[in-house]
């Protein structure tokens, strides 16, 4: 059994237990958030689209709030001897699934 649920701009196939990285939420570690479902897999049947998934929301809890790795942001216009470094951590939110719609 498996959901597709979205959150912060992008879209994730989750099951119950497990954990992963999203965008930043506000909330702190131990605190339960809800994510809206676009799609339930039970194993014998796939329900997709608004109307029947309008009140399911996967169950999850908040691990960590942590920032990502390091990502390098060159510039370069080359034959004009401009170059520009700069690096970039996001924020990130580790949760761990605990329920799945029935």
């Amino acid at each position: 059994m498996y959901a597709i649920v979205a959150t912060g701009g992008k879209q994730y196939k989750v099951a119950k237990g497990d954990v992963i990285d999203v965008e930043k939420l506000d909330a702190q570690p131990g605190d339960k958030v809800e994510l809206p479902v676009l799609l339930l897999n039970d194993g014998d049947k796939t329900i997709v689209g608004s109307a029947p998934l309008q009140d399911k929301k996967v169950t999850a809890e908040v691990v960590e709030q942590f920032k990502g790795e390091k990502v390098l942001v060159f510039k370069l216009k080359k034959r004009k001897r401009y170059h520009r470094a700069n690096g970039h951590r996001q924020n990130l939110t580790k949760i761990k699934v605990v329920e799945l719609p029935a």
